[in-house]
């Protein structure tokens, strides 16, 4: 009972996760289309929600600073691979594919983790996670309406697939944080790392910081530039981030990642609500695909491990302290 309530919880903290994500597109396009560069604006997003991340992380962490310590080291490359890395490497990608594909690339990191788990820690897939894994991504180029925008270029397909390894990476190293150390302080720890590399990337001129500060229009009307600012900030990264490690400690890394692959159909409705972007019928059905792949891949978690020759079982999906 207590782990099924757990296992609960996870689901409902990952999918506020992905939700809250989902939301990031919508107000990043009203930034851009105002004039502000991918970088600042991922720069500002991070940036604000680590202070906003600050006190609380001071407050969980009272009696708690040598778990600080001992994990500095992972909570650094989660800051530098998982956030920033990651979408350093995906705004790259849009220079040189369209959106829909630099997405589907990312997104294949859901598999990787599935590949990180059975390589790592002799955990191989089984054929209802197989099976979860392909309806899932079928689902996500529905959603992602690849048909007729498909343009491939080498150099986007390697930055995308940067992009797909810092996301497994996010997944990876959030189930891996000690439990002694709260979500709340590796949130905030890491989107404060992140922000800092982004903006030394900037001043050395290898990503462009350019920013604008008038008026932008969200919900097809002229609002102050701090609104998008400050809902991709407090929404779309501070609740987004403590969410996400939070469901990924009770999950796992495979079935937490899984379920974020609903972020982008929370992104299409976020379109359609923040910026009038009607979903066509191929999204939607793609949207039941995806849900249709977790489920499965969920289910999978459900049943009896079996374990591999010389290799140890399959640990309850409910608590994962190491990745």
């Amino acid at each position: 009972m207590i782990q099924r309530r757990a296992a609960g919880t996870g689901l409902g903290l990952a999918v506020l996760s992905a939700a809250t994500f989902g939301t990031s597109g919508s107000f990043a396009r009203s930034l851009a289309d105002a004039g502000w560069s991918p970088a600042a604006a991922v720069a500002v997003r991070v940036g604000l929600a680590a202070l906003m991340l600050a006190v609380p992380a001071a407050v969980a962490m009272r009696g708690r600073w040598p778990a600080l310590r001992r994990d500095l080291g992972m909570v650094a490359t989660y800051g530098v691979v998982a956030i920033a890395g990651c979408q350093v490497c995906f705004f790259n990608a849009v220079q040189h594919l369209s959106v829909g594909i630099a997405l589907l690339l990312e997104y294949l990191g859901t598999v990787l983790v599935v590949g990180w788990l059975w390589l790592r820690h002799g955990q191989r897939p089984r054929r209802l996670t197989v099976a979860g894994s392909a309806v899932a991504v079928l689902g996500l180029a529905f959603v992602l309406d690849l048909v007729g925008d498909a343009r491939l270029d080498p150099v986007g397909v390697l930055w995308g697939l940067g992009a797909a390894v810092g996301l497994a990476a996010y997944f990876v190293l959030s189930a891996r944080t000690d439990g002694d150390l709260p979500p709340v302080v590796v949130a905030g720890a890491g989107m404060g790392i992140g922000a800092t590399l982004l903006i030394v990337l900037g001043g050395l001129g290898m990503v462009p910081l350019r920013a604008t500060f008038g008026a932008v229009e969200l919900v097809g009307r002229p609002t102050h530039w701090l609104v998008p600012v400050l809902g991709m900030s407090l929404v779309a990264s501070a609740v987004a981030y403590v969410a996400g490690i939070a469901a990924a400690r009770l999950l796992g890394a495979k079935l937490s990642s899984f379920v974020g692959l609903t972020e982008v159909l929370f992104a299409v409705l976020a379109a359609w609500l923040l910026l009038g972007e009607l979903p066509t019928g191929g999204q939607l059905a793609g949207g039941v695909l995806i849900i249709a792949g977790v489920a499965l891949v969920r289910v999978d978690e459900l049943r009896p491990a079996t374990p591999l020759p010389d290799a140890p079982a399959d640990p309850v999906p409910v608590k994962v302290a190491a990745y």
